[in-house]
């Protein structure tokens, strides 16, 4: 899940929310778009390698 921050950067968050927390995960702050969908990709090939 990606969102656009206020300083309009991107930040990549879990799926899922952590159960503890209730919250989604911090996964990476971006200056693009296509810089988070890229690594979003990554993280998704590495849950399945």
């Amino acid at each position: 899940m990606i969102r656009k921050l206020k300083s309009g950067e991107y930040r990549l968050y879990s799926r899922k929310k952590d159960a503890s927390t209730g919250k989604r995960r911090n996964l990476g702050t971006f200056s693009s778009l296509e810089k988070a969908r890229q690594h979003e990709r990554e993280v998704q090939y590495f849950k399945k390698h």
